[in-house]
């Protein structure tokens, strides 16, 4: 969900982050925003642009907000700052309103993307969304970033549930140099 509801203003490709707002826990946090992505993602923001133009062109309502910032920003909605990243590609009623908007893409459709990428690269192993997660903070670990700094990143409230990944570093199979071989 993190990545599906990404607004525009969430992406900042000049300090290269990504804000995450109310992720994990119900926190904000920042995580980086790999460099070379950054041209898939221009992409993705064209793509979502066209929609979005096409929107104002046929007055659809704009984004979803939630009640306190639709009050405080009551034209945040149709402004492109605030739309989705990844939105879909059919306009949908807003159960809560009946007001008709485009929202994000569903998780659905990404957890089958996910799939698809993983089939294509030949990854034979169960992939779903959540093991980006867990990729993300094995590689970290093996990259010898500190368990505190992880655990800012993944979003979570207690250092216990960071350490989980720390497994992965007495898996056999797993090469981790020992620190006399240090240069």
């Amino acid at each position: 969900m993190e990545c599906i509801t990404l607004r525009v203003k969430d992406i900042d490709f000049d300090y290269h982050q990504i804000y995450v707002h109310r992720g994990k826990g119900q926190k904000d946090r920042i995580v980086p925003l790999p460099k070379r992505l950054d041209g898939s993602l221009k992409e993705q923001l064209k793509t979502s642009r066209i929609l979005f133009q096409q929107d104002r062109k046929n007055n659809v309502a704009g984004v979803f907000l939630p009640e306190a910032l639709s009050k405080k920003y009551p034209n945040a909605p149709t402004e492109w700052k605030w739309q989705y990243v990844f939105q879909s590609h059919r306009l949908s009623v807003d159960p809560r309103t009946k007001i008709v908007r485009r929202h994000h893409i569903h998780e659905s459709s990404l957890q089958k993307q996910i799939k698809q990428a993983a089939r294509k690269s030949g990854i034979e192993k169960h992939v779903k969304c959540h093991t980006l997660r867990h990729s993300f903070a094995t590689h970290l670990l093996e990259a010898g970033y500190d368990i505190r700094t992880i655990q800012e990143l993944l979003g979570h409230a207690d250092v216990s549930t960071t350490m989980i990944y720390t497994h992965v570093l007495n898996t056999p199979g797993v090469i981790i140099k020992s620190p006399i071989d240090f240069d």
